[in-house]
This record gives structure tokens, C-alpha cells and sequence, in this order.
């Protein structure tokens, strides 16, 4: 499970960072970072739903490898002050899997095995993810403590012409990955991430297309399965 569990966690933490509020930044970055931070603040309060594509590139640094995955990404937020979402995330690329995350529960679904996994959010846990995954529930204070000055702050035109601004966090406290980069376009969506591991693995995600505040059926979030797949509780 875990090596699919990764992908997800790295697309929900696009979803995270729409609660990422601003930490000390250095004076010649200030304006920019700044600017950025309350551009994606305003984004967080204004987001009643997304649809999106959605890419991602896992980098081997061993191996020296990419691996490429598409798909589809739904999202809801959460009531105003609570850590729960509505997330449906659909890779069509290389293979098809699904998972559906709603009210605090998770279903992972791998048609090509004709199983599905089950169970709370709360119990995700790996070593490479938790960090990641924790950052969905964080106040604003902790990521502050979590974080210390941003870094490489910088403005940068994406593929497709996309103007965004960029910058650099690092966990000030041990964690799993070593420092995640984060491209925030114009309007204060946080379209792209970038996670670094210890061991200089890389994850990349990326958004297009992306649809807001459209109508999303709640029914997309619940997966209606036969009764001859196989579930194991995760």
C-alpha cells in the first residue's frame, strides 16, 4: 500500500498548503513571499471546490529515474476550522487507482487487483508520509513553529506560461523529507509542490486545468464497489 499511499499524500499536501500562512521571511524577499502568502490566504477562504488534472513525477536518485503519473484530483474543503476534507483522486496513467477520501475515512481501490483498501486517515502512517500528511491539520501557529525562514523566494514562469512565485521551506524540527518548494500562481493557488527526501528522491505535482468553485456531486467522494472486490482494512 505504502507505495501508492506516497502519490497521495503528495497531492494532498497541494490541498495543505492552502493553509499556509507566513513565517519570518528576510527583508529583500519580504514583499515578494509576503505577497504571495496573503494571495493564497484570500485563495483559502474563497475555495469552495477544485477540479483539476493532475501530474506527478517521482524521482529515483539511486536508479537516476522518473517515473510519470496522470490523473484527476476533486476537492472540498472542510467546514471553517475543522481538518476535514472531501478528496477524490483518480490516476488514469500508467494504471488506474482511486481513492476516496471523506469524513475522516479513506477507500483506496486498485481495479486491476479487484481489491480495495479501507480505513481512518488518522492511521496513515509511513515513515516518508506522516510528516507530509500532518501538515493537512496544522494550525497556522505550528506551521510557523515548523518552519523557519522561507528560501529562494523568487518569481518563475511554469510550462504553459503560468507566472508564479516561488519559495523554499525547511522543516526547522527533524522530519521525513528534507525541504518541500511550493509555486503559488497569480490568483494564490498553490499549483505546484516539490518534496526532497533525505536521500535526495524527489516528488513533483502539478495542476492544470483547474476548475474552481464549480459544482462537484457529493457522490463522486464514495466509491460504490461490488461485492466481489476484496476489502482489507488499512
Amino acid at each position: 500500500m505504502r507505495k501508492f499511499i506516497s502519490p497521495v499524500l503528495i497531492a494532498a499536501f497541494i490541498t495543505a498548503t492552502l493553509v499556509f500562512s507566513a513565517g519570518p521571511v528576510r527583508p529583500q524577499t519580504a514583499g515578494l513571499v509576503s505577497a504571495a502568502l496573503s494571495r493564497m490566504e484570500n485563495q483559502k477562504r474563497s475555495l469552495k471546490s477544485m477540479r483539476a488534472n493532475i501530474s506527478m513525477q517521482k524521482y529515483n536518485s539511486q536508479l537516476r529515474d522518473t517515473d510519470t503519473y496522470s490523473g484527476t484530483v476533486l476537492y472540498i474543503p472542510g467546514p471553517a476550522g475543522s481538518s476535514s476534507a472531501f478528496l477524490r483522486l483518480e490516476w488514469t496513467k500508467p494504471q488506474q487507482e482511486i481513492l476516496a477520501v471523506a469524513n475522516g475515512n479513506y477507500v483506496l481501490y486498485r481495479p486491476r487487483l479487484n481489491m480495495a483498501y479501507v480505513g481512518k486517515t488518522g492511521t496513515i502512517k509511513s515513515e516518508k508520509d506522516s510528516d507530509v500528511l500532518a501538515l493537512m491539520n496544522m494550525s497556522a501557529t505550528q506551521l510557523r513553529t515548523r518552519f523557519g525562514e522561507f528560501e529562494d523566494s523568487r518569481e518563475e514562469t511554469l510550462w504553459g506560461g503560468v507566472h508564479t512565485t516561488h519559495f523554499k521551506a525547511t522543516p526547522k524540527t527533524d522530519a521525513s523529507y528534507s525541504y518541500i518548494e511550493i509555486w503559488v500562481d497569480d490568483s494564490g493557488m498553490p499549483i505546484q509542490t516539490k518534496m526532497v527526501e533525505k536521500n535526495d528522491d524527489a516528488t513533483t505535482v502539478r495542476l492544470t486545468n483547474i476548475d474552481k468553485n464549480g459544482s462537484i456531486p457529493m457522490d463522486q467522494f464514495t466509491l460504490k464497489l461490488d461485492s466481489n472486490v476484496k476489502r482489507v482494512k488499512g
